[in-house]
């Protein structure tokens, strides 16, 4: 049927509008499209609560627009904020802000790679708040084994951990979450300043771990 002054599009109701919406891979079109109408912005939340997968790589990012995003996606499951070459401006204030996002107690796995900007205030506050993550990249940044406590206390269903060139985390950390993550299955140490014999402690506590060096 068709409906005077009204473009076809606008006759969709917001459930399929979202679903159209959910096949854009681009923020900013997603935010030109948020900008169009009240049914738009409407179906650009709808579609953002769909997605399970979400990923700022790639794209210029801050505290802020971060939040915004990851606040209406409920029923996410794949986070990544990584590094990009647009240099993601991602503080500790942010990772703050998405800890409390509804969508946070469900992820089930969490990239943090290369921001140089985060700390274990940042970490830890998120990280407390994963208790179902299965798998988490914190590799090329400056956390420490605060961090690391913090993933062993939180995280039980751990699987595979990337610490990669984090320098600062020690063998008492390590070994924290190795016995304490008892499903961990592969660590990458690569770049770390942990010694030969600290990685044979850590099989101790499980012969089965894959430590990638």
């Amino acid at each position: 049927m068709e409906v005077k002054g009204d473009a076809e599009i606008d006759c969709l109701p917001i459930d399929l509008l979202a679903h159209i919406f959910v096949l854009l891979k681009s923020f900013t079109d997603l935010a030109q499209a948020r900008s169009v109408c009240k049914k738009w912005k409407q179906g650009v939340k709808v579609s953002l609560a769909c997605r399970h997968n979400l990923s700022f790589g790639g794209l210029k990012m801050d505290d802020d627009s971060a939040v915004r995003l990851v606040s209406h996606a409920y029923n996410l499951k794949n986070l990544g904020i990584p590094r990009s070459r647009w240099s993601c401006q991602i503080t500790d204030a942010g990772l703050r802000r998405i800890s409390s996002a509804r969508c946070v107690s469900n992820l089930t796995s969490l990239s943090l790679w290369g921001l140089t900007g985060i700390t274990d205030e940042g970490v830890v506050q998120l990280i407390s708040r994963t208790t179902s993550l299965k798998h988490l990249n914190v590799g090329g940044t400056f956390i420490t084994d605060e961090s690391l406590f913090a993933i062993s206390r939180s995280c039980p269903n751990l699987e595979t951990i990337v610490l990669w060139s984090c320098r600062h985390v020690t063998e008492t950390g390590l070994i924290d979450v190795v016995a304490k993550c008892l499903k961990l299955k592969s660590i990458n140490l690569w770049g770390t300043r942990v010694p030969q014999d600290c990685r044979v402690n850590l099989l101790i506590l499980n012969p089965l771990l894959q430590i990638k060096v």
